[in-house]
């Protein structure tokens, strides 16, 4: 019986001719999933040019000059493309044991709030928010947001008409120094929905940290929504760094940080 001829030989193409053609219009990740398939892929993948095309998408000025013997694109890209993982802090050098916490609050420079404020009674927070506030409020109060707070009692009230200021010091109590949180920060904005005042400033860091970019200090007043709109209960205070530390352990390395005097 003959043989039947391809009519169109030149056009058969190998599997791994197909694959090294797909192969590198992938993604690294998917590349890199494509090495765990089987051998026969395994191999191909494993080819540096594949790898090569990647670094060239991503950084095409790295393709103009040889690499050194010891690299090859492959370990390139899977150094410098994989995402840093969350580093595990040390202990941080400081306890809110250490530490006391000045808080004095001004409407139209008359003082209308002053405290000394001990570091556990502002780490154990608002616990038990009263009855009376917003859903919105309770929402931010449990959320898994790190910040720390101050039960006001006996209340005070706050007339939104007037300009209202807070200065922010901590004291050291093992060095009895002290460090500037926020200087006469302006509650400048009213968030509605949530019944709350805040005011930020930046924090004063350590010279010996010249490359910390610059970090805010937030804290708000919370209120009771009791359906004044002129005058409003304060029954909490709130003092977080959500810009740069979102843990008790990140709060006191940041402390830790500050241009104590």
């Amino acid at each position: 019986m003959p043989v039947p001829i391809d009519p169109y030989p030149s056009e058969k193409v190998t599997c791994d001719e197909i694959l090294k053609t797909v192969f590198p219009l992938l993604d690294g990740a998917d590349l890199a999933s494509c090495m765990l398939v089987c051998r026969q892929w395994r191999d191909i993948t494993q080819d540096d040019y594949l790898w090569k095309c990647l670094c060239a998408r991503r950084w095409p000025s790295i393709c103009r000059t040889p690499l050194p013997s010891t690299m090859t694109y492959y370990k390139l890209y899977r150094t410098f493309y994989r995402r840093q993982r969350s580093r595990i802090l040390l202990p941080p050098r400081l306890s809110f044991n250490d530490l006391e916490f000045y808080l004095d609050i001004w409407a139209e420079g008359r003082l209308i709030f002053s405290e000394v404020v001990s570091g556990p009674v502002l780490q154990t927070g608002i616990k038990d928010p009263p009855t009376g506030i917003s859903d919105m409020l309770r929402y931010r109060l449990q959320g898994p947001e790190y910040k720390m707070g101050l039960p006001v009692e006996p209340r005070f009230s706050v007339p939104l008409s007037q300009t209202m200021t807070i200065s922010v010091l901590v004291k050291r109590k093992d060095s009895n120094k002290f460090a500037c949180i926020i200087n006469k920060g302006i509650f400048d904005y009213f968030d509605r929905t949530s019944f709350r005042a805040l005011a930020y400033d930046y924090l004063d860091i350590s010279p010996l940290h010249p490359f910390v970019p610059g970090i805010r200090a937030w804290i708000s007043l919370l209120f009771i929504d009791d359906g004044n709109e002129g005058i409003h209960s304060v029954f909490g205070i709130v003092l977080d760094f959500c810009d740069a530390a979102n843990s008790e352990e990140e709060v006191l390395w940041l402390l830790d940080m500050l241009d104590w005097k």
